[in-house]
């Protein structure tokens, strides 16, 4: 069986291609091992993305209770402070663009907050990770470019 991931928080890039079965079957097994091991936190600036593609009422309170099975941490005045924080850093560094999504940056920073990584596909994180004070382990649900 493959390990899992060590404890990460989920990011809505690897969340959709898990509910779209576009995982191969060796990285399927290490998300259902991360599962089974408890591994897989849910924080509020994820549930509140994930939660905008519930078509319905009722579609919303299925998701919201399916998310609700997962280990949860929260956000709070300093995650928004930290996520502002790497924004600027990302502005002032040439080498990069300041342009990476909100989200993302509220999730690095509830990452940083809690020492645990952030499971996704998205090179966003990476970016963070590399170029603002934020530190987390970028963790990704496949190879880069494995996947759609």
């Amino acid at each position: 069986m493959p390990d899992g991931y060590g404890a990460v928080l989920l990011d809505n890039s690897a969340w959709a291609r898990v509910g779209l079965g576009r995982l191969q079957p060796q990285d399927r097994e290490r998300w259902e091992a991360a599962v089974r091991g408890d591994e897989i936190i849910v924080s509020p600036p994820f549930a509140l993305e994930a939660l905008y593609s519930a078509r319905d009422a009722d579609g919303f309170r299925e998701l919201a209770e399916e998310l609700a099975g997962f280990r949860q941490v929260g956000a709070n005045d300093r995650t928004w402070r930290l996520a502002a924080e790497a924004q600027a850093a990302l502005a002032a560094d040439p080498a990069v663009s300041h342009r990476v999504k909100p989200i993302d940056l509220l999730l690095a920073a509830v990452a940083d907050q809690n020492a645990v990584g952030v499971l996704h596909y998205d090179h966003d994180y990476d970016t963070i990770r590399e170029h603002s004070p934020l530190a987390f382990r970028s963790v990704w649900i496949a190879g880069r470019g494995s996947i759609t």
